[in-house]
Parts: structure tokens; sequence; C-alpha cells
């Protein structure tokens, strides 16, 4: 079956969809959304996105766990203080009233919501985005599975009553079958059955589950992709029931252009690798510098996933399941060895104010090597500045931010010795679909992305909003990045004199070594020869 008859099995209804499909704005007029993981990375972006260019919207519903002594007023206060929304906050401050905070909690029994919220959400909400998870790769099986698969457990059966839903959206990820080369816009089957891994973990302790988590993980690399796989089968069986689509975007990463060039939350992936190594403390990393890497501006992909929104309500049929996967690599490639180069160049004009050393690191497509360098460059200096520290009567902590890096480390790169094949048609054939005014407003076009300029947004936004130094403080920081650069050199200096001074000494220790082997030698041939020697009788 080639891909275009494979995307008519999975996807009949795109290929009967209009030439066009309606004005996104136009379609979310007078609708009630609700919306988990509001609170997150993601979450904050499709509502200040949906406040600004959908504002006929009738109401957003956040579900937010309720804060001891902060009422919901108080919390939505604080909530749309946030930076993303200083645009909605000058502009459209008359919007903000159409954000209405739902008390509840994803981890608990029936969301923990009281009588009366889950009465008006069953009876107003028309679409649901499910974008709440736990995106740490490293958690134990039991968090992973009670947030990924319970929590959407729970979502799913209170989706199951709302009377008036035309539109369920379940935020999934590209990595959740990495074990196959060639990722579609289909289904694929769960390595076991959701509901009995479910009932399974509840009842298990902590020790049997990590025993036998390598072996239901099954080659995955983390319990995120895994409980994710287990994730979207849950949401498949649900086909039927509900209106379902499955957006599965790959690495989400800082905003490329709204509603802040460069804005990013967090240090985990790629912005952790970029602040580690900005400092001095990432000098290695495994990775194949010719495989492509694949990451997503957040801002394109919330605008992809309110897109996917639109077209779901346009289908009538809940026995179809969409799926969308958002990717860059299939259209607009780059390669992880170009994408820390370009980084490595711009971080260099526009370095950080704190640095623990020349930031000088690089890649190393060999794991031997890799593991070397990270024992001379990462763990040593580290172990030789905590014994300093501890000198000086202060409180050492080097070693201990090297074992997460190390950590970090181990998962992210993963993703970067491995490669995938993408295929991307809905998502594509969306975008086609959209109007001219659409695509400028909600764009979504990989091929947009230009990696200099979003690098180099990426660069400066960690720097303003994650590390929260000013961009009137470069100067000082590059001044700083110059005296790292000769201290840098000094010591590589005095590295390779300490190198010779050791190779001349052990030369001259190992040639003197092998001269008296030698002359040794010598002498037992000569004492061998002269006890052998017939003595001459005189005459």
């Amino acid at each position: 079956m080639d891909d275009e008859q494979r995307t008519m099995t999975v996807l009949p209804e795109v290929a009967a969809s209009p030439a066009t499909i309606a004005s996104i704005a136009q379609s979310y007029a007078g609708r009630s959304i609700f919306i988990t993981g509001a609170t997150g990375f993601m979450g904050k972006i499709m509502v200040e996105k949906l406040l600004r260019d959908c504002g006929d919207i009738r109401c957003i519903y956040l579900l937010i766990r309720a804060k001891k002594g902060i009422d919901p007023a108080q919390r939505k206060e604080e909530y749309v203080k946030n930076i993303v929304f200083d645009h909605v906050r000058e502009q459209y401050s008359e919007r903000l009233s159409k954000i209405r905070l739902i008390r509840g909690d994803i981890l608990s029994e029936g969301l923990g919501l009281s009588d009366d919220d889950r009465r008006e959400l069953i009876e107003h909400v028309e679409l649901v985005f499910h974008c709440a998870a736990n995106v740490r790769f490293d958690q134990h099986i039991r968090q992973a599975v009670d947030i990924n698969l319970n929590g959407t457990i729970r979502v799913l059966s209170l989706a199951e009553q709302m009377h008036k839903l035309i539109s369920f959206v379940h935020v999934s990820t590209a990595y959740c079958q990495c074990n196959e080369a060639v990722l579609e816009e289909k289904h694929y089957p769960a390595p076991q059955n959701p509901e009995g891994i479910s009932k399974m973990v509840g009842l298990l302790d902590d020790d049997v589950l990590d025993v036998i988590t390598p072996r239901l993980l099954n080659n995955l690399p983390n319990t995120y992709a895994y409980t994710k796989a287990l994730t979207e089968d849950m949401v498949y069986q649900y086909r039927g029931k509900l209106p379902i689509a499955i957006a599965r975007p790959s690495i989400v990463t800082a905003a490329m252009k709204e509603p802040l060039a460069g804005w990013g939350e967090g240090t985990n992936g790629p912005t952790g690798l970029l602040i580690g190594a900005g400092r001095g403390v990432i000098r290695s990393m495994h990775c194949k510098a010719e495989y492509l890497a694949d990451f997503m501006p957040v801002d394109i992909t919330m605008n992809a996933i309110i897109a996917i929104g639109t077209e779901r309500m346009a289908n009538a049929r809940k026995e179809d399941v969409m799926y969308y996967n958002l990717v860059s690599s299939s259209d607009n490639p780059i390669s992880w060895g170009e994408v820390l180069e370009m980084g490595r160049s711009i971080l260099n004009d526009n370095p950080f104010c704190f640095a623990l050393w020349y930031p000088d690191g690089s890649i190393k497509s060999n794991y031997l090597y890799h593991l070397l360098c990270v024992i001379f460059f990462h763990y040593l200096p580290a172990y030789l500045i905590d014994f300093l520290l501890m000198l000086l009567r202060r409180k050492p902590f080097l070693v201990k931010v090297q074992k997460r890096i190390s950590a970090g480390l181990t998962i992210l790169q993963y993703y970067t010795t491995k490669e995938w094949i993408f295929r991307c048609d809905n998502a594509k054939s969306l975008y086609q679909r959209m109007s001219q005014d659409d695509r400028k407003r909600f764009y979504f076009d990989v091929n947009d992305i230009n990696y200099k300029t979003y690098l180099y947004d990426f660069i400066l936004g960690a720097r303003q909003y994650i590390l929260k130094e000013a961009p009137e403080t470069l100067p000082k920081a590059r001044k700083l990045l110059r005296k790292l650069y000769i201290m840098d050199k000094i010591v590589q200096v005095g590295l390779y004199l300490f190198g010779l001074w050791l190779f001349w000494t052990y030369l001259e220790v190992v040639t003197g070594s092998i001269q008296f082997v030698f002359d040794t030698a010598i002498e037992g041939l000569r004492g061998s020869a002269a006890s052998t020697t017939p003595v001459r009788q005189g005459l």
C-alpha cells in the first residue's frame, strides 16, 4: 500500500474535505473550550493565541490545581500576569474575562471537580484540548502512568459526558513509537493493554515496578515515550464515542515569533543543553552530527493544534481518529551538527553573564571517546572545584550538577544518535486548505523557519526569559567570555607543556631502561660466549 492509499485508509475525511476549511476565528466564535495543562509551557501559548486571534470565543475553561490560601480570582490574576499575556492585556484586556478557572487536579479521581463545575463543563464545553502531561523523561513509571495515562482516562471520562462536544484534541508526541523507523499518521497499538498497565501499576510496590520497568519499556527510551504510547491507544479506544484528533509534535522549543520571539520556560531538552554548554559545564555530547534534528517552535506547534481543532469540528464522523505529525525534518531539514555549530557561533557573540569555564565543547560520534571526555572534562574539573570549595569552607555543588547534567544528556542523546522518517501528509494538507488570512495568523509551515534567525532568538530568549539576564548585560558578559578564553588557553598551554614534560621525563626513563636491558643482554652474551670457547693448549 503506498502513502496516498494509507492516508486514505487512516483518514478518509481528509481526502473528502473541501478545498479550503472555514475561517479558524469564525469556527471558534461562540464556542466554549476546556484546556488541561494550561499552566504549562505549551498551554500558556494556546490560551494567549486563542484570546488574541479568536476574540469571539465564549469561554475558556482552564483546569488548574488549587493553591492553599489563594482564591480563584487571585490565581487568575497571577496567571494572566505572565509576560506572554502582555499583548492581550494591553490590546484586548476585556477578553481576559473569558478565562474561567476550574479547580481540579489531573491526579485526582473525577479530576477533583466540584459538582457545580462538573455540571457546567458537561453542559457547555464544545472543544477539549488535552495538553496536560508529565514531560520528565526520567520520571518513575508510577508517576508517569498516573499523569499521562490515568490523567487522560479521567479527562476522557469527563468528555464522554459533554453534551455539546464536537472536538477532542489529544496532544501526544512524535516519539511515542521510537521502535519504528518510519512514523506515519496512523494508529499504532500500545506495547501492552493500557487499562491492564494502569491497574498493575496501582497494585505493585515501587521495588517490583523497578524490576519490571525495563521489560515493559521493550527498548523504548524512557517512561515518557512508553506512557504516551499507552495513552494514544487508550484515546483510540474512545473512537465512535468522541470526535478525536491526535496531534504529535516533535521536540517543542522556544517561540519563533509569537507572543515573544525566543520566549521559553524551563530547562528541559535542548534548552538545558544550551544553558549547560553556554556556562561551560557541558563540554562533550554523544551525537551523530549528520543525523537530522527535529524540533518545533511552540507558537508553530500550538497554531497547528488550534487548526486541528477546527478540522475536527468540521468532521461529524466520530468513528474516525485524525492523526497529525507536527515535525520539521521532513520539509525543512537541518542536521544536529549544523544546529550545534550555528548555536556555538551565536552563543560566542551573545554569551551568558555567568559561566564556570569557557564554552568550548564538541560532539562525539564515538561513545567511548565521549565517555573519556566526560571523565576528563566534566567530572575531574567538578571534583577539583568542589575540593577547593571544601578547603575554603564553602558548600560543594559542581559534582551534583554534573550528575544531573549527565542524566539529562543520557536521555537527550537517545534522540541525537537515532534518526526517524516522519510522514506528515495530513498536517501539510490541513495547512494547504487554510485561507491566506489564516495562514498568516495561524502560521505553522515549517519551511518558514529560518534556523539562523531562530537560534539567535532562542539564545537571547534563554538569556532574558529563563536566566533573567537583561540585554544590557551583554557587554559585561562578552568581557567575561574574553577572560575565560584567555584562562582556557593558558590552561591548555600548561597542560600541553605538562604533557611534553611527562613525555620527555618518561622517555629518558624508558630509553635508559631499554639501554640497561640491552647492555645487560650484551654482557650476558659475552659471558656465555667466553664460557663455551675452548682454551687453546700451548705447544
